[in-house]
């Protein structure tokens, strides 16, 4: 989203979702759709606002599922929707299951 580790940055993100998927503005939608990821990412590796997280990470993978991959089959290997149809069950999964027992959800204050 920032460009970071050999990342593309939001303004090439934002031309690929305009030019190459049609959402417009791109820019806006590239920065939601890194806001979601991350954010919900972080939600779940914390174990913080778990049901939030899984919703925000599960809304991004299946924009993503039916926008990039889907003419592509199913594995990965073939520019597929594999890897982002998993993260979707995944964070469905942790929805359903809860954080655990060791999440920041999980703390009981006095």
């Amino acid at each position: 989203m920032f460009g970071w580790f050999g990342g593309p940055g939001l303004n090439s993100t934002g031309q690929f979702f305009e030019e190459g998927l049609g959402f417009r503005p791109g820019r806006r939608h590239g920065l939601l759709a890194g806001l979601g990821e991350a954010g919900g990412g972080l939600l779940l590796a914390f174990g913080l606002l778990t049901p939030l997280g899984a919703a925000a990470v599960i809304s991004v993978m299946v924009v993503a599922v039916f926008s990039v991959p889907i003419q592509k089959g199913f594995f990965v290997h073939n520019g597929g929707y594999e890897y982002n149809l998993v993260l979707a069950v995944a964070a469905l999964d942790l929805s359903f299951i809860g954080s655990g027992s060791i999440s920041i959800d999980a703390l009981q204050l006095p």
